[in-house]
């Protein structure tokens, strides 16, 4: 599978009504693909490990999607294996009363990696050019005047970009996910929901208000991607219409950027190998 094709990094412009959502790659099957998957789980424990053990680079991983695309799933099986030592979760909801009292990206800069670190946004900064555009929401917040104008977007994704550099450029690795699904099968999902009892938590009367702007949150969606997407901290749009399809994609996408990165265990020097032969005949006398 060539995870090239899901990747946007300014060199091409994405275009949401061309996407298949329903993609699922040149697996012969479901099984295979899952394979795949756990495969890529399995070689991602000991990148993490080692990532980790270095302290050298950290990894933000943002998931950005409509209602019932699978962020929730997508962390929980991806990440499956990984040592919670080494990873932090963050989920980004309605903003709080001390969050609007600071800039859109204070509440992300706060629980950014640290080196060593995986750090997962379920959802983000990327909020404040989706759900705030589609509604209009910074319009009514305390931003003085002079921020609220027609170029308040345009200049809130250049500060984004000029984030992510600053991100990259001091040692941190930054993988944008938009899990693409289509309105046919987040209906099917939301039905899902309803029906089965055990799934009747995960449904809010919000879900289907939200639905009702689809058409303009795709539109937030393809503009924040193209105004995002650079060489250094791209933008992968992984078809989620198939769960186990964008499960497979996800994991292929976060080992590539670890492998990329090629974490080593920290070099020991000949002085402490000494040491430690030293510690090994001492325990070794031990009666």
């Amino acid at each position: 599978m060539n995870i090239d094709h899901f990747r946007f990094d300014g060199s091409k412009p994405f275009k949401i009504s061309e996407f298949d959502t329903k993609q699922e790659g040149n697996f012969k099957d479901r099984e295979e693909a899952e394979e795949r998957r756990d495969d890529h789980i399995n070689d991602l424990q000991g990148l993490q490990e080692r990532l980790y053990a270095q302290g050298k680079e950290g990894v933000l991983i943002i998931f950005q999607a409509m209602d019932a695309a699978g962020k929730d799933g997508a962390v929980k099986y991806v990440m499956s294996g990984v040592n919670p030592a080494g990873i932090s979760v963050h989920n980004f909801k309605v903003p709080s009363a001390e969050d609007l009292a600071h800039d859109y990206l204070w509440r992300a800069m706060k629980v950014a990696p640290q080196r060593g670190m995986i750090t997962i946004f379920n959802r983000s900064y990327y909020e404040d050019v989706l759900v705030v555009k589609v509604h209009d929401l910074h319009k009514k917040t305390a931003l003085p005047e002079r921020v609220i104008t027609q170029d308040i977007f345009h200049d809130r994704y250049e500060q984004i970009k000029n984030y992510e550099k600053h991100l990259h450029d001091n040692g941190f690795r930054v993988i944008k996910i938009f899990l693409n699904i289509s309105k046919k099968e987040q209906k099917k999902q939301f039905l899902q929901r309803i029906d089965d009892p055990s799934k009747n938590w995960k449904f809010s009367d919000g879900d289907i208000v939200e639905r009702g702007y689809w058409d303009k949150y795709m539109k937030a969606y393809e503009e924040a991607i193209n105004a995002t997407a650079t060489r250094e901290c791209p933008w992968y749009v992984v078809p989620s219409d198939k769960k186990w399809f964008a499960r497979a994609v996800i994991a292929e996408i976060v080992v590539s950027t670890l492998e990329s990165i090629d974490p080593q265990y920290p070099e020991v020097s000949e002085e402490r190998k000494q040491k430690l032969q030293e510690f090994k005949t001492m325990l070794l006398n031990e009666e």
